[in-house]
């Protein structure tokens, strides 16, 4: 490689389409927007959406296992819960078993939500233009991305010794 292609990939490095964090960016701005009038027929946020998935799969909840499925610290799924309780979707409970775990439960209501949500997933697809199988490939793709680079940030961090 001669002294302009290194000064051209080097550049290129730095030029913003070429970022995959921008890329990722952009992307999660735009499908969160395709979620937006979708879920606003239903009466919830996107991040109110994503809980209420893991709610519905799971059933009965810790508070703390919900913040590790959303990987949202306490802080953030604090006023979360706040405002589906607040809308009658959800209530909590101290555990009867430990009582510094707090639990999430279903109500009637947050439970009878599930119905009217089914349709988003098929007509978010829609609205994508892309195929049910592309849609499987990105998500596999942005999974397996996600674990590389936890499993990186992880092996590279510096030790205690090092700080």
């Amino acid at each position: 490689m001669n002294q302009d292609q290194r000064g051209t990939a080097a550049a290129a490095s730095l030029l913003l389409d070429d970022q995959l964090c921008f890329a990722l960016y952009a992307a999660q701005r735009a499908v969160t927007g395709a979620y937006r009038p979708l879920l606003d027929e239903i009466g919830l946020t996107y991040p109110q959406y994503l809980a209420m998935l893991v709610l519905w799969e799971r059933g009965e909840v810790a508070v703390k296992e919900l913040g590790a499925a959303l990987k949202l610290d306490y802080g953030t799924v604090s006023p979360l819960l706040k405002r589906l309780e607040a809308a009658g979707l959800v209530r909590r409970e101290r555990s009867a078993t430990d009582e510094r775990s707090v639990r999430l439960l279903l109500t009637d209501a947050g439970g009878a939500l599930r119905e009217r949500a089914e349709q988003v997933p098929a007509r978010l697809l829609v609205s994508t233009g892309l195929q049910a199988s592309e849609i499987a490939r990105l998500r596999a793709d942005l999974h397996r991305l996600a674990e590389r680079v936890a499993e990186a940030g992880t092996s590279t961090a510096p030790d205690a010794s090092e700080r």
